[in-house]
């Protein structure tokens, strides 16, 4: 063995490298399938960690299998099923979590088979996408609906959530909890919905994907800008939704808004791992065939009603258009910022526009309104407000509020990249 290897945890330990591997992407399925087994998330959650709990040590005697994720959603399905066999309650609730074609002589098929909830074939063919329609479902708050699908499918974190809805953790962790409670009180099957019922669940569904993109996109916490899996799987969804509902304008835009932003990728940091700002990016090195293709699909929203993913798949195209920053169209930018804001009024919204009122009217102009944004309350504990403050303060010279600013900014940024960046920043105005 090399000295290279030596110090290579998975060469010591492949078992546990692919436990982990499969922990990062396999487990918001391996957990979805469960639950429609278990009928509980509560119960689906330990049948799933039992599940790579064997698997650390099966693995180790008998080696990695060519599919772990299969493996894991067997292991975890079969203890689902052990425990309601148990408790003498399989008979009463396995009508109503899962259809009867997916159960054949006592034993669970592969959920490839899975129909709609009304007995016809599923018209969507990717078990991920119809996992998020599925647990989309209208008996739940919006807030809970796309919490609970980014639990599932993603992984991610009550602390990711809360950063990501821009509330904090612990009331982001109750409205789980009611979410949960909800679903075993109203014995809300985990089924999917047929055809007439996609409509009605798309607004949730597209909000959820942009939330997959927007935490790996600048991931909440850690010492990676970028959690590339999850990047990754936003782009797929987004896709698997354009093909499925290519006449839905929402759904060309979100699509179009993900190329655009991911097009900026390699450039966002430099070769000593340091955040590049977008004025200060390399524009040879984007990536022009998702420029392209994203522009395309903006440019055949035209004479569509075009919402919120629609606006801000516009906003992006001005950016990866432009040849330099300097030659961005501000005024265009900023116009449709507005039609953003009227159409999804949101406090981000106005931050960001803010920034292009910076670009339109000058820093001072952009700070007004920041800081009344600042004084409503709406954005408190998020970072960025704080971050674009004190870029406004300084570049107007007022070093220091924009210290006070940046040390704000640093209290409450959890991104090691981001916190290095404000760092400098600060320590530049010394």
């Amino acid at each position: 063995m090399t000295e290279q290897q030596d110090g290579d945890p998975a060469a010591a330990d492949p078992a546990a490298a692919a436990l982990a591997d499969a922990h990062r992407r396999e487990w918001g399925f391996v957990l979805a399938a469960t639950v429609r087994v278990a009928g509980s998330i509560e119960v689906a959650e330990e049948c799933v960690q039992d599940a790579y709990g064997a698997a650390l040590d099966t693995w180790r005697r008998q080696g990695v299998p060519r599919s772990p994720g299969a493996w894991l959603t067997t292991t975890a399905r079969r203890r689902a099923l052990d425990l309601l066999r148990r408790e003498a309650t399989l008979r009463r609730k396995l009508p109503l979590l899962v259809d009867p074609a997916m159960v054949q002589g006592g034993q669970l098929i592969d959920s490839e088979h899975w129909g709609n909830a009304d007995g016809s074939e599923s018209v969507i063919a990717d078990e991920r996408l119809r996992l998020v329609f599925t647990c989309c479902h209208p008996a739940l708050a919006r807030e809970a609906q796309v919490a609970l699908t980014l639990r599932l499918l993603c992984g991610l974190t009550t602390a990711e959530i809360a950063a990501a809805f821009l509330v904090p953790e612990a009331t982001m962790a109750a409205r789980v909890t009611r979410a949960k409670k909800k679903i075993a009180a109203a014995n809300i099957p985990y089924r999917v919905p047929g055809s007439t019922e996609l409509p009605d669940r798309l607004d949730a569904v597209l909000t959820v994907v942009h939330l997959v993109l927007t935490a790996g996109h600048l991931a909440p916490t850690g010492g990676s800008l970028v959690r590339v899996d999850l990047v990754s799987r936003a782009l797929e969804l987004a896709r698997l939704l354009q093909a499925l509902m290519p006449d839905e304008p929402e759904v060309t835009g979100l699509l179009a808004l993900m190329l655009l932003t991911d097009a900026r990728r390699s450039t966002r940091l430099d070769d000593a791992g340091t955040l590049v700002l977008l004025a200060d990016q390399d524009r040879s090195r984007w990536d022009r065939d998702q420029i392209v293709e994203g522009a395309a699909l903006v440019e055949g929203l035209h004479h569509s009603r075009v919402g919120r993913f629609g606006l801000q798949a516009a906003i992006a195209a001005e950016h990866a258009c432009a040849p330099s920053y300097d030659d961005t169209r501000w005024t265009r930018v900023l116009a449709l910022y507005d039609a953003l804001l009227r159409e999804w009024p949101s406090p981000v919204v106005a931050l960001n526009r803010a920034v292009a009122l910076a670009e339109v009217a000058g820093p001072d102009v952009a700070l007004a309104e920041v800081e009344r944004l600042s004084d409503s309350g709406e954005l408190t504990g998020y970072h960025y407000l704080a971050a674009t403050r004190a870029d406004l303060l300084r570049r107007l010279g007022r070093d220091t509020e924009a210290k006070a600013a940046y040390a704000e900014a640093l209290a409450l940024t959890t991104n090691d990249v981001e916190r290095d960046f404000l760092e400098r920043r600060s320590t530049e105005l010394s």
